[in-house]
């Protein structure tokens, strides 16, 4: 790394998250979304330019359990424990398999997986240098629909209330638990959640079936990281803005990406900038693959002068991940003018 391009330190990312000041520069976690390979003969280049422009975190991922398939030494570790049906799965897309039966539910739940499972834990760490904050892909929308299907998924709050009652309990009470040996065994600081529930216009469903089956399951899962000295990150796309005043009622800590053109950021750092640190998601549906570097310069300007706060609370990266369309300019744009435009803002 450039010996003039340090990373920011823990300490600094804690107060830029928790609304007490800002750091030397705009945090940055763009490394936290890229896979160089996506960038094909310029694979070298690219890994140069993250090296050469810090990364301020470390990011770390756990094993989960799979739907039907399960490791040699635990094979309780899946969430079905039966092996798919023919017409569960051939020749539907992902959203359309129906691996969870509701008359299953409470035979899945009696043994659901286990959080202590040992080897999610047996990662080899170095030294903790910076801000460690551990991904979970998945939580109750996502994971809902991945088991039942996305139709089932968005009828099941009506046709059975119940049962998506006790699933998303069962969900919360095993990622309370990698919670709390994430925080044991890997020391994070840092709990990166993901659920998609918006489209690219509106939620997916209303305020009133968010409070109700969504609300009270993400307040335990903050409540119990908090318990530990962990701050809460969520991953929703899509327009998401009527959820945020409730997001920050339930006390998530960082929010991402607040998507571009599905929703007005301007308006998001108005009226909630100031209460939640924005992960500002640069877009990757049409400034990096379409646009010019200048473009995206321009673009990183006006992301950094919108959500900066003399408080912090702002941390730039992409709105998703980084995938085969994206210019190796426009990446070198991104980073430099972030890094430099970032500092002492």
């Amino acid at each position: 790394m450039n010996n003039e391009r340090k990373a920011l330190s823990r300490e600094e990312i804690i107060n830029v998250i928790e609304g007490k000041g800002h750091a030397s520069r705009i945090p940055t976690y763009y490394h936290g979304w890229m896979h160089p390979h996506v960038f094909g003969e310029d694979r070298e280049l690219a890994e140069k330019y993250l090296r050469d422009y810090p990364f301020d975190f470390e990011k770390i991922t756990i094993m989960l359990p799979d739907k039907y398939n399960a490791p040699s030494d635990d094979p309780s570790f899946r969430f079905m424990h039966r092996d798919p049906l023919p017409d569960e799965v051939e020749n539907k897309a992902l959203d359309a398999q129906t691996a969870l039966q509701m008359e299953e539910i409470d035979d899945m739940i009696a043994d659901f997986p286990d959080p202590n499972y040992h080897a999610i834990w047996e990662q080899k760490l170095g030294e903790k240098t910076k801000y460690r904050v551990l991904y979970m892909w998945f939580t109750l929308f996502e994971r809902h629909w991945w088991l039942r299907g996305m139709e089932n998924a968005l009828t099941d709050y009506y046709e059975y209330p119940e049962e998506t009652h006790k699933l998303y309990q069962a969900f919360t009470n095993f990622y309370i638990k990698l919670i709390q040996n994430s925080k044991k065994y890997y020391d994070i600081d840092g709990f990166f959640i993901t659920d998609d529930i918006g489209t690219q216009k509106y939620p997916f469903f209303s305020i009133d079936i968010f409070r109700e089956f969504f609300k009270p399951y993400y307040s335990q899962i903050v409540k119990a990281a908090h318990e530990v000295g962990v701050h809460v990150w969520l991953h929703t796309c899509g327009n998401v803005t009527s959820f945020i005043e409730d997001f920050i009622d339930i006390g998530f800590d960082v929010l991402h990406p607040i998507q571009k053109y599905s929703m007005d950021e301007v308006e998001v750092a108005r009226r909630f900038g100031d209460r939640i640190t924005i992960l500002a998601g640069f877009d990757v549906q049409q400034i990096i693959p379409n646009g010019t570097p200048e473009d995206v310069r321009r673009e990183v300007r006006h992301l950094i002068d919108t959500y900066s706060r003399k408080e912090g609370r702002l941390i730039m990266t992409l709105g998703n991940e980084a995938t085969c369309d994206f210019p190796i300019e426009n990446l070198y744009a991104l980073l430099d003018e972030t890094y430099n435009y970032g500092m002492g803002k």
